[in-house]
């Protein structure tokens, strides 16, 4: 299995066509490679020395934004050895949820996404990655959760370009997932 820590290392602008996604990319990649693409693993197929290339299936399209995607958040996975800065995330998107609004506070841009169907997982000060962030849950509604953002965090990634309506991909935390699992037995 792949990981990644859900620390974005950049963006890139992203056009999907028939089963293939193409990205442009500021870092090095060779055929194989995995890179989280707005937290979706995916296996790098071709790269030009600026454009990657990645294949699609079905359920990947399926349950993220991908096809829609213009500006996507890219990670590579993590080496043996490489410092876990956000947290475990597995680059298997659950499924994709609204981003709602957001009010900006200080120096805090807090952000409102609808709550995803395993609301199970989402959890105050617990972890969420969306697109492919590593974000920690502020507050947690019914119908709704809410995340703060700091600057850095908003000029690095994709986020400060929602809008309300717009979909994002969601992974809920593997702890929490596997806890799920084995209380269920």
């Amino acid at each position: 299995m792949k990981m990644f820590s859900g620390i974005v290392e950049a963006t890139g602008k992203a056009r999907y066509s028939a089963g293939k996604l193409y990205v442009e990319v500021p870092f090095e990649v060779r055929p194989g490679d995995s890179v989280a693409v707005n937290g979706a693993c995916l296996t790098v197929v071709a790269f030009d020395g600026r454009t990657v290339a990645f294949d699609v299936g079905e359920e990947t399209l399926r349950r993220t934004n991908l096809r829609e995607a213009r500006v996507v958040n890219l990670e590579r996975a993590l080496k043996v050895g490489d410092r876990l800065d956000g947290h475990i995330v597995t680059g298997h998107v659950d499924g994709m949820v609204r981003f709602i609004a957001k009010r900006t506070s200080g120096n805090t841009t807090w952000m409102a996404f609808e709550m995803p169907k395993e609301s199970w997982g989402v959890t105050e000060k617990g972890s969420i990655t969306l697109n492919g962030v590593s974000l920690t849950v502020a507050r947690v509604e019914s119908s709704r959760f809410w995340i703060q953002v700091i600057p850095y965090t908003l000029e690095k990634t994709n986020l400060s370009l929602l809008k309300p309506g717009e979909r994002v991909n969601y992974e809920i935390d593997v702890i929490a997932r596997y806890v799920r699992r084995i209380l269920s037995i």
